[in-house]
């Protein structure tokens, strides 16, 4: 019997084999947890319900998380197949490719702007307002994915490391207001991994080697294990764990210059 046994968990922002939701949703199924799942428009809905099959889920639903209506919706339909949730996995974030490449300052609108928080931030607090009934009395977890790019400046990464980094301040501000209802908030800041939305970052192949090079591990991390360190946080076993930031990077956030014979070989 894994740890999350008997769990209830809805996890968003599946897409492909390749993202680091269906690395989360793969290690939570192993664990024991019953899943459900939204698909954002009919051009996924397929390859959602293709994916939660193959993890035993017949509970997949639509949530365009811009409209506040299917985020109600979403929460209605959900309760009509389970009595309570115990989790919300949000792996949701976008910004237009245009401000995603180049001179931050040059590239950046207004539309970008409030497009990139809207999606990658504010959605978090809003599915946490509605799944709140669910979850009362569960002892449950939110959790949300962040990147290094919302404490340093990184290159291309431009409006949405802003975006992370209020995404960040709402996981403090939310374990905070929660915490009274036994609800922790945290999320993961996984190191780049290749997934089909880093593909829109420009030189993502070259950020990766470098990444690799600097870190302590000497390799990129995986999305088994950002889906491991998922499990783990919203599993009992991290019932004390709420408003932190797990960086799941290989420690490449605790260096500066790498290692001595990276600089010597230069």
């Amino acid at each position: 019997m894994g740890f999350l046994a008997g769990k209830r968990i809805l996890v968003l922002g599946v897409a492909s084999k390749l993202s680091i939701a269906s690395g989360i949703a793969a290690a939570m199924h192993r664990e024991g947890a019953e899943l459900a799942f939204t698909f954002q428009n009919e051009k996924l809905k397929g390859r959602v319900i293709g994916f939660a099959e193959g993890w035993d889920s017949e509970l997949v639903y639509p949530c365009d998380v811009t409209d506040d209506n299917q985020i109600s919706d979403l929460f209605s339909e959900l309760g009509k197949s389970w009595d309570g949730l115990d989790g919300i996995v949000h792996c949701l974030a976008y910004a237009p490719n245009t401000e995603l490449g180049g001179n931050y300052v040059d590239v950046t609108t207004r539309e970008g702007f409030l497009t990139a928080h809207e999606i990658s931030s504010y959605s978090f607090v809003a599915l946490a307002q509605q799944g709140r009934k669910l979850m009362q009395g569960r002892n449950g977890s939110l959790l949300t994915l962040s990147y290094l790019g919302a404490m340093r400046s990184l290159p291309h990464y431009n409006v949405m490391g802003l975006a992370k980094a209020s995404l960040e301040a709402n996981v403090r501000y939310m374990a905070a207001d929660l915490g009274p209802e036994g609800t922790r908030v945290n999320a993961i800041s996984a190191g780049p991994i290749r997934t089909l939305a880093a593909s829109g970052i420009k030189s993502f192949r070259k950020m990766l080697e470098h990444n690799a090079k600097q870190t302590p591990l000497r390799r990129n991390v995986t999305i088994d294990e950002v889906g491991n360190s998922a499990a783990f946080l919203c599993s009992d076993l991290a019932s004390g764990i709420s408003g932190e930031i797990l960086y799941v990077d290989g420690g490449f956030n605790t260096t500066a210059m790498g290692s001595l014979n990276d600089l010597e070989n230069e």
